[in-house]
Order: C-alpha cells, then sequence, then structure tokens
C-alpha cells in the first residue's frame, strides 16, 4: 500500500480530507542522513546562541533601550522559528516518521510560515532604527521610543498571525484525490495545495500576496530606508563621522543579506529555469535554519555595545561566584 492510500479518508463522494500526509524529502541522495545531523548541530547551536542573546539583553539593564528591544525579538524570534522547524524534521527524517496527521500539517505550515515572516518585519523595523538614528540624529530619542518600538513590533506579529492563519486556513476547503506526496522537508504552503484536485486559484493568489508581505514589502521598505541613510551621509562632511555612522549599520545590512539572499535568488531561479526539487528542498532549509544561527554570532561580534555587555556581566558573575566561596569559607571555619 503506497503512501497515498494509507493517507486517505474519504468524507463524501466529491470532496476528500487526507488523514495524513507523507514527507518525502530529499530523495535518492546517499547519506543524507548526515544532512539531517548537520540540522540538529544548527539547532543546538541556534539555542545556545539565541538563548545567550536574550539572557545578556535581558540581564544587562544598559541595554534595555529601543534598540536593543528589536534585537531581543528577532532572537526571540529565530529561537521559535527554529524550535517549530527542525525538531519535527529531526522526528520525521531521522526516525523515518515521515507520516503527518492532516491537522499537525497545518499547524506546522503555520508556526513555520509565521515566524519567518516576524523575523522579515523585524528587519525592517532595524532599517527604521538605523534611519531615525542617521537622518534625524536630534530628534532619535523622542521618536525611536519604548512604547513606539513596541508598537511596532505587535503590530508585526498580529498582523502577520492574520496573513498567515488566512493563507494557512485556505487549505481546508480543498480535496485531496491525487497524491498525498508532500515533496518537501516540512508541510510547505505551496507543496501542499498543489497537491488538491479542486480550484487552487484563490490559494495561488493568497500565496503571492503573502509573499509580497513578507518579501517583496520588507525589501522595498529596507531599501528605501538604506537610499535615505545614504544621501544623510553623502552630507556628512567629515569622513570618518560618515565611517562611523555607516559601521552602525553593517550588522543590520549582514542580517537582510543572510535573510533575503537566498529566498529571492530561488524564486528568481524558479522563474527562470527548472530547479531540481533537491536542490530546492537543501537550499529552502538552510534559508529557514542558518539565519537563526549566525544573527546572534553577527550581532554579539559585530556590536561592541554587546560584546562589553557580555564581558560586564562575564566578570560580574566571577565576583559573585568569588564572593559566595569566601562566604562559604568563612563561615566553615567560623563553624571548626
Amino acid at each position: 500500500m503506497g503512501p497515498e492510500e494509507k493517507a486517505t479518508t474519504v468524507f463524501n463522494d466529491t470532496f476528500f480530507r487526507p488523514k495524513q500526509f507523507y514527507l518525502s524529502g530529499l530523495s535518492s541522495i546517499s547519506h543524507v542522513k548526515y544532512f539531517y545531523v548537520f540540522l540538529c548541530f544548527v539547532y543546538i547551536l541556534t539555542v545556545i546562541g539565541n538563548g545567550l542573546l536574550l539572557s545578556v539583553i535581558y540581564l544587562v539593564k544598559t541595554l534595555h533601550t529601543p534598540k536593543y528591544m528589536i534585537v531581543f525579538n528577532l532572537a526571540l524570534t529565530d529561537l521559535c522559528g527554529s524550535t517549530a522547524l527542525i525538531p519535527k524534521l529531526l522526528d520525521t527524517f531521522l526516525f523515518d516518521r515521515r507520516y503527518i496527521v492532516y491537522e499537525a500539517c497545518l499547524s506546522y505550515m503555520f508556526f513555520v510560515l509565521f515566524f519567518g515572516g516576524v523575523q522579515s518585519w523585524t528587519l525592517v523595523t532595524m532599517s527604521y532604527d538605523r534611519f531615525i538614528a542617521i537622518c534625524f540624529p536630534l530628534r532619535y530619542h523622542s521618536i525611536v521610543t519604548k512604547p513606539a518600538i513596541a508598537a511596532m513590533l505587535l503590530f508585526a506579529w498580529f498582523f502577520l498571525l492574520s496573513v498567515i492563519a488566512f493563507m494557512v486556513g485556505l487549505i481546508d476547503r480543498l480535496s485531496f484525490c491525487r497524491s498525498l506526496v508532500v515533496e518537501s522537508f516540512f508541510c510547505d504552503h505551496a507543496p501542499v495545495y498543489r497537491l488538491a484536485c479542486n480550484d487552487t486559484s484563490l490559494n495561488y493568489i493568497i500565496a503571492n500576496a503573502a509573499f509580497i508581505v513578507i518579501v517583496c514589502v520588507p525589501l522595498v521598505l529596507i531599501a528605501l530606508t538604506y537610499v535615505c541613510i545614504s544621501i544623510a551621509l553623502s552630507r556628512i562632511a567629515s569622513g570618518e563621522k560618515r565611517v562611523k555612522a555607516l559601521k552602525t549599520c553593517t550588522s543590520h545590512l549582514i542580517l537582510v543579506a543572510i535573510f533575503f539572499l537566498p529566498i529571492v535568488s530561488t524564486n528568481i531561479a524558479a522563474l527562470t529555469s527548472y530547479i531540481h526539487p533537491n536542490a530546492r528542498i537543501i537550499n529552502s532549509s538552510l534559508t529557514h535554519t542558518l539565519p537563526a544561527l549566525l544573527n546572534p554570532i553577527i550581532y554579539s561580534l559585530q556590536t561592541e555595545k554587546m560584546l562589553n555587555s557580555m564581558k560586564k556581566l562575564c566578570k560580574r558573575n566571577r565576583i559573585s561566584t568569588t564572593n559566595r566561596k569566601d562566604k562559604l569559607l568563612i563561615t566553615v571555619m567560623m563553624t571548626n
């Protein structure tokens, strides 16, 4: 009995609701499990890196600023997105549990796409912060406030929650009377809705609209902010000040490149030429996992304030540990 026959439940003569989907993942690749083991290490390092970044921002009061509220949100999104994707991926392919219940598949799809969207709009909020800091430096503290940044981030969360929930909810109106083999490493939206045998034109329209909202609009907004930043920097007479201002944007530009370049290049390649399913799956899996690993590393190494905060926190912990040991030693001596 094939995957399709095992997974199908018929509700009536015209509508077929699958009991399960079958995730095919990478096919015809020898030693493919090593790739999944690699993703396991990526996840472990992602949890450590983002957990450390969240802890430092939370514990160091000097980092309780609007800028680091955005960094905190990015680290939290990275951690949640990786947790939504990688553990289930490892369970599916390392332990060969490729069948996934219909409702679990839709939940899987929602959380992976939702956190990816939040990450995209968090990068937009970061570009806004840099735009105000460089173009309106004297008004920065009156414009970029904690309530303003909190409102922007909350709007992004709730707006994307609505968009992704609506997009995933539309899957429920589809009838799956053909193959139930999803050619992806998770319940991705396009590979799932394309399996339907009734009209999927609305799903196609909403998928394109979601792509515009999650990828195209953020990219355009980020590009516009950097055009304005470039104009502002060109008006700065001192070359040293110009370089110093530009350095504050370096981390953000690297994050933008890591997140958007693979997505854009894959979609352009898909439109202009044929991409082998395995190549698409590998590229997509790395696009979903590597930015979350690299983001905390980039922010820790590129941001001097973050490095200093980590050093102060380590020094404070060492002093605290030494004091506790001294108190314990004095207590033992007094007892004796």
